[in-house]
């Protein structure tokens, strides 16, 4: 009898009787039932002749399991047992609300009791790479992120970006002490590599972050063939699958490999057999998957509904808008609120875009900007990135891709830039009101005005949320400042403005609407960026949680 906790992966081991020749291409799977339901839980390939399958339980009970492989292999085939799930106590946020899934408003995402999830994300491609070392430097990056707010991190489990795949697949800073994900040459996969990756992704969970996997960068596929890229994803699935995770296909899906750039044809062909490929690996990630992780996949540009050819096999709209600092922020207003308004509806994040520091720019007031515009638009929460900490570049080793050096900074240092504590201090902000429910407001003078965005979120009488630009970015950035808000009738707002770079508040005037029932948006306090909040108390709790 095994004995687990709900929600929290339970691991059993078996050994196959057979030998062979490859083991790895092996298929063993675990069928779990009971609590109502059944579950065909891949397992994966552990080295020599053992399987391991991780299975959490959805509920407390008994359930029964049953091994299925080769008839013929009695150490594996027809084996059967039984598990006791128990409730969990524990502190892990993760574990106790359980994994997550698309809300029914089919605009935000949600954990399985119901709880809502403000997704803030850090970008952490190279993090299972022994430049981030293990434990001390992993574990303490980890933790000064869950203390600054953030509850999620992108992170590549297979061959990394900015690596060429024709030259650079096995550069040794695409390693981890035990080796590369798989053997050279795509021999086989490399169990001591994800044996290292399942301490530091459990890491992540423990410590409050959901890990989003991403398998590969995109332009891989063609280099390994969609065969092979479905087995590096059964076993992601099969490791990783019975934790609270997101999957991420693959980075810029149908980006071609760098050393392709100059030749348009083989530029044309690589993105036809990436978009193809991708969307056809993604149908077996769906079919492999028995816990219904939610799956995205991180686009070369604009989003990820663009990168397959069935958008329906996705569930979250991944954004990357670009990395120009000032010149990159009216491109990335508009992306995002373009894949909003898309049909059906699907949670939007802007998961790559402008890291702080990046090529000398995107300093801290253009993540608070990215941040409050994305939130205000209507996205289900944003990703942060810093130079130096996507790549992992560390004073022990600093790195050296493909591309050529995209600015200064090691890991250990840029984690202290100050617009990743800014971004923290926002979501925490915003989870103070039923941030899942808010919609943006559409200001009629600010239109009159003849700018595009009011920046401005909240519930028609409750609370309004409005972002408010610094000075220098000029034009339709302003939002509503110099117009009047329309405000709902009855509704008894106290407004006040909010600092977006400590945190403090500052009282503004009094909210009294004229006789057509406007309110002059009161100056901001400095020429800074500002975020103006109106809340009614009396209507916010009658709105409840």
């Amino acid at each position: 009898m095994l004995y687990a906790r709900v929600n929290v992966p339970t691991e059993l081991s078996l050994a196959a009787a057979g030998r062979y020749g490859e083991p790895s291409e092996l298929a063993v799977d675990v069928i779990f039932s009971g609590a109502g339901g059944e579950w065909r839980v891949p397992a994966f390939w552990a080295g020599g002749n053992t399987f391991r399958v991780r299975f959490a339980p959805p509920a407390p009970g008994r359930y029964h399991y049953q091994v299925i492989s080769r008839p013929e292999d009695a150490g594996l085939h027809g084996q059967v047992g039984e598990l006791e799930a128990v409730p969990y106590e524990g502190q892990c946020e993760l574990y106790r609300h359980g994994r997550l899934r698309v809300a029914a408003s089919r605009r935000t995402l949600e954990h399985a009791d119901g709880t809502p999830f403000f997704w803030l994300g850090d970008t952490w491609w190279m993090g299972l790479t022994r430049r981030l070392d293990w434990p001390q430097g992993f574990r303490h990056l980890a933790a000064d992120r869950a203390a600054k707010g953030f509850n999620l991190v992108q992170i590549v489990a297979g061959p990394l970006p900015d690596f060429d795949a024709q030259t650079a697949t096995w550069d040794p800073q695409q390693a981890n002490e035990a080796g590369w994900p798989w053997e050279e040459g795509w021999q086989r996969l490399n169990p001591a590599f994800y044996d290292l990756a399942d301490l530091r992704l459990a890491a992540l969970v423990e410590s409050g972050l959901v890990p989003c996997i991403v398998g590969m960068w995109g332009y891989y596929l063609p280099f390994m063939g969609v065969e092979r890229v479905k087995q590096h994803w059964r076993n992601l699935v099969a490791r990783y699958g019975a934790y609270p995770v997101i999957w991420c296909l693959a980075g810029e899906v149908n980006m071609p490999t760098y050393s392709h750039f100059g030749d348009a044809d083989r530029r044309a062909a690589d993105k036809e057999a990436q978009e193809q490929g991708w969307t056809e690996v993604a149908r077996s990630v769906r079919d492999l998957d028995p816990f219904h992780n939610p799956i995205s996949a991180h686009p070369s540009h604009p989003d990820s509904r663009a990168m397959l050819r069935d958008e329906t096999l996705l569930d979250v709209d991944m954004l990357q808008t670009g990395h120009g600092s000032y010149a990159s922020l009216r491109p990335s207003v508009e992306t995002v609120c373009a894949c909003l308004a898309k049909e059906p509806p699907m949670p939007v994040v802007n998961s790559e875009v402008c890291y702080e520091g990046i090529m000398g720019g995107s300093q801290q007031e253009v993540q608070r900007f990215l941040f409050w515009t994305s939130i205000t638009c209507g996205s289900a929460g944003h990703t942060y990135g810093a130079q130096g900490i996507w790549a992992m570049s560390s004073r022990d080793e600093p790195f050296k891709g493909t591309t050529g050096s995209w600015g200064d900074g090691f890991w250990q240092d840029v984690m202290h830039l100050p617009g990743s504590a800014q971004v923290g201090l926002g979501r925490r902000f915003l989870e103070r009101y039923p941030w899942w429910r808010f919609a943006p407001r559409r200001e009629p003078e600010v239109e009159q005005a003849g700018r595009k965005w009011t920046f401005a979120t909240g519930i028609p009488g409750a609370v309004a949320v409005c972002y408010l630009a610094a000075n220098c970015m000029e034009g339709d950035f302003r939002g509503v400042q110099g117009t009047s808000l329309r405000l709902e009738p009855g509704a008894r707002y106290r407004a006040f403005f909010l600092n977006p770079r400590t945190g403090a508040e500052v009282k503004a005037a009094a909210v009294k609407l004229d006789a057509e029932g406007k309110w002059p948006a009161p100056p901001k306090p400095t020429m800074e960026d500002w975020v103006l909040v109106l809340e009614d108390p009396e209507a916010l709790a009658k709105v409840g949680r």
